[in-house]
Formats: structure tokens, C-alpha cells, sequence
């Protein structure tokens, strides 16, 4: 029976679906369980004890009528003598004996899901980043994360609270109400009668209030929105003196915010008021049966039994209370769990989790070929980005692909490191196509530098190494001066332990750009790609990364996308794409020569707006 807070200032609980309970579902539910196995002797061990647990719990009540029955002399069980010393003494060592169950119970149940759950947390975790780039296309990050994080604490707590709660529970309820019988069959009709109608009504009321009280969350957090917004934009408010409509605007929503909890405090107090007058008054009318039932001696009946049953009719109103919050809790982890194997169940790439099965089995020697290609992202079948595309990209040869923006450019590059593939024509690696490579070979031989860097939140140290794990402090040092990287990062007085921030944010781009640089250095390509690696980068910095790109490209195949056709001048071949058409190819001298070619009109017009 839930009783939310209903103030304003409550936090609202991230409410995950519910699946329906039936075959389908348990069947995918029983793939996880297969998690469970290696563990299987401390799980039916940790079952055990929690039937133990339970069935002691539910004699424990059984020693308060003995002891109230044995101060007035009256000997309530033939192998329990009345004497209260006795009792007590038993009822410790029952205790101590439950206490020593529930140790083992818990611990055991926790050890095998914390280790069952670690397991498919690590599995999830590297089918995700080992499925293709497409399967990231059409979801959110923010959703996937979910998979890892709620989705799985939500089978956690299943497999470590909920499963074993149900199953106390209804042992409770069941033998409860057995042993309610056996003391007094009358009171417990007249007890089933009305309680199992009085909790129904008190966990929908309850539900009732939880929806009003997200109500007034989902509010409150619209509230906290427009403060966030106005604060950011603090500038554009200032300028425009809209200082009086923000603090209308914000006004409105936090009367709203009262209204909503108002109307939840009203009907928390009726429900308050149906607790203490329906369930305290059942209570109140049991006794009151009861000890009518006492005074006339039915069937030999004692103050003992009446305070049995008494303590007997809580616990199983507090699991008729509880069995629909962990129904619906099994129904949570049933939807978790269906999520978490739709991850498990995608196809991913052939990549292993052993770093040593990943290892350079073909050597690339940069040749690089795309024939009459034609692709189409997945997701957007019906439009087509690249279209009978062919080229050749000789071993040590710069080659630039240059068109406007969406002509493919950018596809051209994702389309190398085989993140995608085309949905006909070939690309040749060396004269063999791709298929015939390991996955991990052709990625372990090309780099790319994009336009936007992304560092990990560790060190200068921990980027520059992100391309060569195994690599030396010498050769990471080594890389970062090729990279004209080694002088600032020596300026920081943490050197290469600087901590980069969340995503590199506390390094300027071109900083970024060179430490991304290194990395493709100690990576040592065969073929390197730069995609628009300089159009974000001031004059300074541009020349800084320039200089380290031309160490970088020194002999190795190099597929320059660029915005700046200034910085592809020197390549040996420049290819001129246009909607997903390669419509000019030629070194700079040729197609510069083309009067009525695109390329002479992009560099034209570039030249002009950098005059102006």
C-alpha cells in the first residue's frame, strides 16, 4: 500500500514498462536465467534457506500466545510446557536460528546476482560497442545507456530482493492464513471477508495519489526548465528587457505546480482518513469479535490464540499489501529483461573481447580502390548518397575528395573503415576486397582525423595512447612532437598527466586536433584518412595541425574531405563529387584549368570570400 509524498519538492520516481507476464515472455526471461547456472549450487542453497527462513518466521508469532497463555497457567501446546522461562529460551534459539537462515539466504542470493548481473552487464556492454554503426543511426544514446544502467539495476533487484519476497510472501500468506484457520475458522471468514476488498481499494487509491504526485513532478520540472533556460540565455533576456515576461512565464507554472499538489494533499487526506477508519476499524472489529469469541470459550478459545491470530492477520495483510507492488515489480524486470536481449540478440560485428584474437593477421600496403559503388544509408533507403562511385588510391598517394555539402564526402570515409557497406560495387584493399579481410585488419591499418575531435575525459597521456595500447612513454612522447603537440602539453604542470575533461573541453581545438594527431601517428596507418581535419581551426592553429598533417601523411595513402580547397592543392589527385556523383577527377593544375567545372567555381568562389 503505497503512500507517496504529494509536496511539491518530492522527487518523482522514473517509472520503467511493464511487459505482460506469459509464456513468451518467462521463455526470454529464462534466457538471463542461464546466467544464473555457474551459480546454480549457491542459488537452490540460498531457496532453501528462504523457505527455512520464512516457515520459522511463521512460528515465531506462535511463542507471544504461548507466553500470554503460560502467565495465566494455561498449557497451550502438549510439547510446551507452561512455564515462561521455557518459552523464552525456545523463542531465542528459534530466533538464532532464523537470524543464521536469513545471513546465508542474503548473502548467497546477493553474491549470485551481483555476479550473474556482472556478466550480462559485461556482455551487453560489448555487443553494444561491437554492433554496427547502423544500429546507433536509429536509436539514442540516452536510451541505450538506459539498457545499461535502469534496465539492468531493475533485474538486479529482482534477482536480489524481488524473486525472493514473492516467494516469502506467499509462503506467509499461504501458511498464514493455514494457521489463521486452525485458531479460529470464524474469525478468519469474517477477516477475508473484508480485507482483501479493503486492500484492493487502498493500493488503487494509492496509485491514484502516485500519478497525481508525477503530475505535480512533471510540472515542477517544466518550471525548472524555463530558470534553466532563461539563466543560459540571461544575455538575450537582459537585451530585449524581458526580465517581467520570465518571471510571468515561471509564475504561471509554479501555480500550477500548487494547484496540482493541493488537489493531491486533498485526496492523500481521504486516504488517510480511509486508513485509519476502514483497516484500523477492521482491526478494531476483529479484536473486538475475538474477544467476545474468548469470553464465551468457543471451541476452547485463549487470549494466546486471539494474539496469535491478531499477529497472524498482519503478516498476511502486509503480503496481500506487498504481492501487487512486486507483481508489478516482475513485470518491470520482464520488460528489462526483453530490452537488455534485443541488445544480446543483435548480430554484431566480428570483433572478439580478447584484444590477442584482434591482433594484424593481413598487412595493408595502402592501395585502395572503390568500384562502381552504390549505397544508400539504411536508414534512409530511398535516398541514395553515393552513386556508381569508382576511384583508384595507389599506395602513398594524397587523394582529396572535395563537392559541396552532402555530396558524400563524409559517407566516402565511413564507407573505408567499414562501417557501413555498400549496397553494390566493391572497395579493393590491395586488389582484394574487403570481405576478403578480417574487420579488425582494415581498422587496425586505416586512422582517420575527423573535423570534431572526441578525447576521453583521462589524460593527455591515456588520448595519445588510445592508438597504440601497448605503446612506451618514449613513443607517445615521440608521436606528440611529430604532432607539434609535445610544447603545450609540456606548458601544463601536469605535462601528459593533464586531465582533458569530459570530451576534451578543457583543450582548445587545435590542441585537440594535433593530440588526435599523435594518436593517428603512434597508430602507424596504412591508410589515414582526414575529414575536414582543419575547417574549424583559426590561421595559428591551422598551421600547427597542417605542419603535423604532413608528417603525418609522409608515406602512407592519404584520403584528404575537405571544405578548404586551399589545403589541398598538393595532392596528387583531387576527385570532385556532386550529389553523390564523382563529376571531375584531376590534380589541381587540370581541373582548375576547367572553366565551366565545379571545382574551378568552389575554389573561385572561396578566393573571393576570403578577398572580401
Amino acid at each position: 500500500m503505497a503512500r507517496g509524498r504529494l509536496n511539491s519538492s518530492s522527487k518523482a520516481e522514473a517509472e520503467l514498462p511493464k511487459a505482460k507476464l506469459n509464456a513468451a515472455s518467462l521463455r526470454k526471461v529464462g534466457k538471463l536465467l542461464s546466467y544464473i547456472k555457474p551459480y546454480k549450487v549457491k542459488f537452490i542453497g540460498g531457496l532453501l534457506f528462504l523457505v527455512v527462513s520464512s516457515l520459522v518466521g511463521l512460528a515465531f508469532p506462535g511463542f507471544f500466545g504461548a507466553l500470554i497463555d503460560a502467565s495465566q497457567g494455561t498449557k497451550r501446546y502438549s510439547f510446551v510446557p507452561a512455564d515462561l522461562k521455557t518459552i523464552g529460551e525456545a523463542a531465542v534459539v528459534v530466533l538464532f536460528l532464523q537470524g543464521f537462515v536469513s545471513y546465508f539466504r542474503i548473502t548467497w542470493f546477493v553474491q549470485v546476482a551481483e555476479k550473474s548481473l556482472a556478466a550480462i552487464r559485461r556482455d551487453t556492454y560489448f555487443r553494444l560497442i561491437t554492433l554496427p554503426m547502423n544500429f546507433f543511426a536509429n536509436r539514442r544514446v540516452g536510451e541505450l545507456n538506459s539498457r545499461i544502467s535502469a534496465d539492468l539495476s531493475q533485474i538486479q533487484e529482482t534477482l536480489t530482493t524481488t524473486f525472493a519476497e514473492v516467494i516469502r510472501q506467499l509462503i506467509i500468506l499461504v501458511g498464514g492464513i493455514s494457521l489463521l484457520i486452525i485458531i479460529s475458522w470464524k474469525l478468519t471468514i469474517a477477516l477475508l471477508v473484508v480485507l482483501p476488498v479493503l486492500i484492493v481499494v487502498a493500493i488503487v487509491f494509492g496509485k491514484f495519489i502516485r500519478s497525481i504526485s508525477r503530475e505535480a513532478q512533471d510540472q515542477l520540472a517544466e518550471s525548472n526548465t524555463i530558470v534553466e533556460e532563461t539563466l543560459q540565455g540571461i544575455a538575450n533576456v537582459k537585451a530585449f528587457v524581458n526580465e517581467a515576461f520570465e518571471a510571468g512565464r515561471y509564475d504561471k507554472t509554479l501555480q500550477r505546480v500548487v494547484s496540482i499538489a493541493v488537489r493531491g494533499a486533498k485526496y492523500r487526506g481521504l486516504f488517510g482518513a480511509f486508513i485509519v477508519f476502514c483497516l484500523f476499524g477492521t482491526v478494531f472489529c476483529e479484536i473486538w469479535y475475538g474477544s467476545y469469541l474468548v469470553s464465551i470459550h468457543d471451541k476452547g478459545m485463549t487470549f494466546g490464540q486471539l494474539t496469535n491470530f491478531i499477529v497472524y492477520a498482519a503478516f498476511i495483510s502486509a503480503a496481500m499489501g506487498s504481492l501487487p507492488d512486486l507483481y508489478a515489480n516482475i513485470q518491470k524486470a520482464v520488460g528489462a529483461s526483453e530490452r537488455v536481449l534485443e541488445i544480446l540478440d543483435e548480430k554484431g560485428e566480428n570483433v572478439s573481447i580478447n584484444a590477442s584474437e584482434n591482433v594484424i593477421k593481413q598487412k595493408l600496403h595502402g592501395n585502395l580502390a572503390f568500384n562502381n559503388v552504390v549505397f544508400a544509408y539504411p536508414s534512409r533507403s530511398e535516398l541514395t548518397v553515393l552513386n556508381d562511385v569508382s576511384f583508384t588510391a595507389n599506395a602513398g598517394q594524397r587523394v582529396a575528395i572535395v563537392g559541396p555539402s552532402g555530396s558524400g564526402k563524409s559517407t566516402m570515409a565511413a564507407l573505408i573503415l567499414q562501417f557501413y557497406h555498400p549496397q553494390s560495387g566493391s572497395i579493393y584493399f590491395d586488389g582484394l576486397d574487403a570481405d576478403e579481410y578480417a574487420l579488425t585488419d582494415i581498422r587496425n591499418q586505416v586512422a582517420i582525423v575527423p573535423q570534431d575531435v572526441l578525447l576521453f575525459g583521462g589524460t593527455i597521456l591515456e588520448n595519445i595512447a588510445y592508438g597504440k595500447l601497448d605503446a612506451s612513454k618514449d613513443e607517445i612522447i615521440e608521436a606528440a612532437k611529430k604532432a607539434n603537440a609535445d610544447q603545450f602539453i609540456t606548458s601544463f604542470p601536469e605535462g601528459y598527466d593533464t586531465i582533458v575533461g569530459e570530451r576534451g573541453v578543457k583543450l582548445s581545438g587545435g590542441q585537440r586536433q594535433r593530440i588526435a594527431i599523435a594518436r593517428a601517428l603512434l597508430k602507424n596507418p596504412a591508410i589515414l584518412i582526414l575529414d575536414e581535419a582543419t575547417s574549424s581551426l583559426d590561421s595559428e592553429s591551422e598551421r600547427l595541425v597542417q605542419d603535423a598533417l604532413e608528417v603525418l601523411m609522409k608515406g602512407r595513402t592519404s584520403i584528404i574531405i575537405a571544405h578548404r580547397l586551399s589545403t589541398i592543392r598538393e595532392a596528387d589527385k583531387i576527385i570532385v563529387l556532386e550529389k553523390g556523383n564523382i563529376i571531375e577527377t584531376g590534380n589541381h593544375q587540370e581541373l582548375i584549368a576547367n572553366e565551366q567545372g565545379l571545382y574551378r567555381y568552389l575554389s573561385q568562389l572561396q578566393f573571393e570570400t576570403a578577398q572580401g
